[in-house]
């Protein structure tokens, strides 16, 4: 049985407002998505990585692996016109090679601060269910509002799950649900495990981590420089 990073690096990163894409971005001369990709070389329990690009970009990317000895990168995709097509061409490859029960992790490679415990808790929740979705808790009051100006309600915060990535699957389980997404029409779903709700499917939930940012705005890149400079006072329990 093997478990695949599929890392989704396909965006043009529009929000950041800067000249190269986001993922590709220096923070203390490392690229974003070294720092991503780092993570899941690390892990014991990954046998290959695998990256939809953006295009244009894929030399690059190959150039930063070999410089930064990135080994377990096997295979580079190319993006399509939005995310669902991105993990779609990139989860269609990875069918071409693997064997259906095989697990697949797509993760946001924009998510650099992903820890072992995140990838670990993902894969055991996939070999037991099928399927895993990285979730914190919603730990905010949410507010319903139809306008976006005023609120006359709220919403339990207790029945709402926060989303992030990976999010795990059987490769022949994603291919499968993608085909049929195809059929009912449904091309731009927001992740995953949105479209494995509008296909009828339930997702079980892996444990994911407030550190776990994904970097869209100049003030994630803020956080992220943060926390890698930050380090757990000795006196704070687990």
């Amino acid at each position: 049985m093997a478990n695949i990073a599929l890392l989704i690096a396909g965006g043009s990163g529009n929000r950041m407002h800067q000249d190269i894409p986001k993922q590709f971005l220096t923070v203390n001369e490392c690229p974003v998505i070294i720092y991503t990709l780092e993570a899941f070389e690390r892990h014991s329990e990954i046998d290959a990585i695998a990256v939809v690009c953006i295009e244009g970009w894929e030399l690059v990317l190959w150039a930063y692996a070999k410089q930064f000895n990135i080994t377990k990168l096997k295979y580079v995709v190319s993006g399509g016109e939005n995310g669902q097509a991105s993990i779609r061409n990139g989860v269609y490859e990875l069918e071409k090679i693997f064997d259906k029960d095989d697990i697949v992790l797509i993760h946001d490679a924009i998510r650099p601060m992903v820890s072992a415990e995140i990838i670990s808790d993902c894969i055991r929740v996939v070999t037991r269910y099928g399927n895993a979705i990285t979730v914190i808790p919603c730990a905010e009051a949410m507010m319903q509002t139809k306008d976006g100006v005023v609120s006359a309600g709220s919403y339990p915060r207790d029945n709402l799950k926060r989303t992030q990535t990976p999010q795990g699957f059987r490769i022949g389980k994603i291919c499968d649900l993608h085909r049929r997404a195809l059929k009912a029409g449904i091309t731009n779903s927001v992740a995953s495990c949105t479209l494995m709700i509008e296909m009828g499917e339930q997702v079980y939930f892996s444990a994911g981590s407030e550190k776990n940012i994904k970097l869209t705005t100049i003030d994630d890149i803020d956080i992220f420089k943060a926390l890698l400079m930050a380090k757990r006072s000795a006196w704070l329990k687990d």
